[in-house]
């Protein structure tokens, strides 16, 4: 996994984010969730971007893994809004299916990352 693909799917998973936050506000009224939720979804790419300017590895898996848990807290607003009724079951479930994959594809990459650096250490 390329570091371009994570930066490109969290990218257009930002702006299904965004779409999805100015239909929440515009449409059904609902300001208070879809801040919180615009914050988090499209910081998940803010910090993928970040992390390909990393000052080492460590810095690399520390900043996925703020999009990682980024990502966490995005699902957490999803579930939030379609339970409470402002999302329906098709629309979470559309962009739910979008954010684990940013989130498989991050979890991925912090394993990879993480086993290379205990390779690296372990042949010092």
């Amino acid at each position: 996994m390329s570091v371009g693909a994570i930066e490109q799917k969290s990218f257009l998973f930002a702006v299904r984010v965004v779409k999805l936050c100015k239909y929440l506000q515009y449409d059904k009224k609902e300001r208070i969730m879809s801040k919180q939720l615009l914050r988090s979804g499209t910081s998940i790419g803010a910090n993928v971007v970040e992390a390909e300017q990393a000052q080492s590895r460590l810095d690399f898996v520390s900043k996925m893994s703020i999009s990682l848990k980024e990502s966490v807290e995005t699902k957490y607003w999803l579930r939030l809004l379609n339970a409470s009724g402002y999302l329906t079951e098709e629309e979470f479930r559309s962009i739910m299916i979008d954010c684990q994959e940013v989130e498989r594809l991050l979890t991925a990459i912090i394993k990879t990352c993480k086993v290379n650096l205990r390779k690296k250490t372990e042949k010092l």
